[in-house]
């Protein structure tokens, strides 16, 4: 392993509110190696945007690491050519060309659909996670992947178990085995989907990669990964980005007022809480970085999350903050690995899912103002619940009165 100086973690703590323990982290050992998880973190913003283009040395490809064992191996766990082959194949089908021409209108009657059913009358409450976040993340990902075939619910099961299953470094068993229950259940979905788009393709994910001639594992590798992460990070982005408008009714003036886009508040959340708080990396040799020796083989997490709250470059990290310049923040990562679904997800949230919203809910509010709600995760992060209200106010709740800018739940 590498000769990091070693700080060991209380994983329950890290899942209920990493930050602290990163802010720690940045300060006193920015490289360390955490017993806990077999990995060294690197913590800092500029040597996780170093290392990660760094492909030669902090290899993305990990064959005895979660992802490819419980998923397959897919183009986020290749390098070079082949990485370069898989995404040239799969990219232009969510390309922000291709986003703004096609997808940008079938996002906009989901949300439309979603906004239905979740309020179908001019007074009510529901779960805002659930209800409309989860709904309108997993249509759009339905028709983008080409697996029309399930529901939103299912599609939501699967990528929690598997984000669940790639993030279980204590190894326990329960969780590998509802990830590989899921794996299995996405292949049947593909294969129920073969025949129809081989005779009629279409312009989704499983469609252009079959044509394509990709070979079927790669293919079923890559809509595992476009599940996994494609659905939680919007999911969490909405209801997330929701929640700090809400909280915040100064923040949410200066959207409403043109000062602030959504996109921007969009993108100010996924710096403040990371959805996709971290990517591991291989050690294909053996290399000597911040004054620290990695060995061959070294597992090493760089840690996203903690990269968007670093100090050097984000003031007041810690608060939310729409106003705030984001163009330092990792939040889909950099170099050949920049997130290739960024278009999409931006999309989805920022130009569709929270104007609608807030567009059709104009007095939308907390049903509890005064109470935080639950954040989970550190590897991938989001609100587990959020129940809000709208119509006449009758129960006397309103929208929360502080002007002052939130902080992260359960951060000090």
């Amino acid at each position: 392993m590498s000769d990091a100086p070693v700080v060991s973690v209380n994983l329950a703590e890290m899942w209920d509110d990493p930050y602290p323990i990163l802010a720690r982290m940045r300060a006193e050992t920015p490289i360390c190696y955490v017993p806990e998880m077999g990995a060294t973190l690197l913590t800092k913003r500029d040597d996780i945007h170093a290392c990660e283009k760094n492909v030669a040395i902090f290899s993305s490809e990990q064959p005895d690491g979660l992802m490819d064992k419980l998923m397959g191996k897919n183009m986020m766990r290749r390098d070079g050519d082949e990485h370069r082959k898989e995404r040239f194949v799969y990219y232009p089908a969510i390309s922000p060309r291709k986003v703004q021409a096609t997808w940008l209108t079938e996002f906009a009657a989901i949300a439309d659909a979603v906004l239905d059913d979740f309020a179908p009358s001019d007074t009510g409450a529901a779960d805002l996670v659930k209800g409309y976040a989860t709904a309108l993340s997993g249509e759009s990902l339905k028709v983008m992947t080409g697996l029309t075939n399930i529901t939103f619910h299912e599609l939501d099961a699967w990528s929690q178990a598997m984000i669940d299953g790639i993030a279980n470094y204590g190894g326990e068993p329960e969780i590998e085995t509802r990830c590989r229950e899921a794996t299995s259940s996405i292949d049947a979905a593909i294969d129920d989907r073969l025949e129809t788009l081989r005779s009629n393709p279409d312009h989704s994910l499983l469609s252009v990669m079959l044509q394509s001639g990709m070979p079927p594992d790669n293919v079923r590798a890559n809509i595992k990964l476009t599940i996994s992460g494609g659905q939680n990070e919007p999911r969490d982005a909405i209801s997330g980005a929701t929640w700090a408008l809400l909280t915040q009714p100064d923040q949410l003036d200066l959207v409403r007022s043109g000062q602030v886009s959504w996109l921007q508040v969009f993108e100010e959340y996924c710096r403040w809480i990371s959805p996709i708080g971290m990517s591991p990396r291989r050690i294909a040799s053996g290399h000597e970085f911040g004054g620290v020796r990695f060995e061959e083989g070294d597992r090493v997490f760089l840690m996203f999350g903690s990269a968007n709250r670093d100090e050097t470059h984000f003031a007041d990290p810690h608060r939310f903050d729409a106003t705030r310049d984001t163009g330092a923040a990792l939040a889909f990562g950099a170099g050949p690995h920049f997130c290739a679904g960024a278009a999409a997800s931006r999309a989805m949230v920022g130009e569709v899912a929270l104007p609608k919203l807030f567009e059709r809910l104009p007095d939308l509010r907390l049903a509890t103002p005064d109470e935080e709600i639950r954040f989970e995760g550190w590897a991938f992060r989001g609100p587990v619940e959020a129940v809000v209200r709208w119509g006449p106010d009758r129960e006397g709740y309103g929208h929360r009165s502080d002007s002052g800018r939130a902080e992260s739940p359960g951060t000090s």
